[in-house]
């Protein structure tokens, strides 16, 4: 087993906490340090049908991506959303670490894992935000090349099998997709970025009208591949540190997450 505390120094160690952007509230956010853990539930929120997984199934840790603390919390009652999702967590013994944009910065974090989802080669920060203590690059986003330039329509078919997704938002610049720009989540404001880049393809989600506007004008592809589908796909690489790190501690996906909407 492990406490709390050895795993989010384990987190430290893979994604440091202090590459989190200002606005974020990463961390170890609910629970005691010395708690012994025997078993992990990894998801990328941490929502009521996430933490009923967690009591069902004996966790005593979530490990999620998203914070389940935002903005200033003045009070932890029954009579907001936050508020009863904190309860619930205290009072089951349940702890939660939260690795946001520091594990969408790292080496093997989101974003290098969607741009290998993605197929591209030789992946690098699409923003450089510093150097970790080997002198690597970290920083949000990934740009790439396809090993084959290919059609925008072959490319969207792609990316659905890839991140497994029911739709696709797209924006047909109309040039072929050869040096892609990835963003998991909300990265709309980067496409500046992917302009000076020479990307000629963008993969992303949460996208304005007046971005898809600004893409056609600059003659760059959008994807809108869904903020869920384009970060949950960092949930196996986080098991995975936390079993090799730890060998007696059992560690699971939630399955009791997925995308908030559907497409009809």
């Amino acid at each position: 087993m492990a406490t709390v505390r050895e795993i989010y120094d384990l987190l430290d160690q893979k994604a440091p906490f202090r590459y989190q952007m200002g606005f974020d509230n990463a961390g170890f956010l609910v629970g005691r340090g010395d708690r012994e853990v025997s078993k992990v539930l990894v998801a990328l929120d941490i929502t009521p049908e996430v933490i009923a997984e967690a009591v069902d199934t004996g966790c005593q840790l979530i490990v999620a991506h998203h914070p389940v603390i935002w903005g200033q919390i003045g009070q932890v009652n029954d009579q907001t959303s936050t508020g009863r999702k904190l309860l619930t967590l205290i009072e089951n013994g349940i702890a939660a670490i939260c690795a946001h944009t520091n594990l969408d910065a790292v080496e093997e974090g989101v974003n290098a894992e969607l741009a290998r989802r993605m197929g591209m080669l030789d992946p690098v920060p699409l923003e450089v935000d510093g150097e970790d203590e080997r002198g690597v690059p970290y920083g949000i986003g990934r740009v790439g090349t396809l090993p084959a330039p290919m059609t925008l329509a072959d490319f969207a078919a792609f990316t659905k099998r890839a991140l497994d997704l029911d739709g696709v938002r797209v924006l047909d610049a109309g040039v072929p997709v050869s040096k892609v720009a990835v963003g998991g989540g909300a990265c709309g404001s980067m496409l500046p970025l992917v302009k000076a880049q020479g990307c000629d393809t963008f993969v992303t989600s949460d996208l304005k009208h007046d971005l898809y506007l600004e893409a056609r004008d600059m003659g760059i592809n959008l994807l809108d591949a869904g903020h869920y589908s384009t970060e949950t796909v960092v949930c196996p690489v986080v098991k995975t540190w936390l079993e090799t790190a730890f060998p007696g501690l059992t560690v699971e996906v939630a399955v009791n997450q997925g995308e908030v909407f559907a497409y009809f």
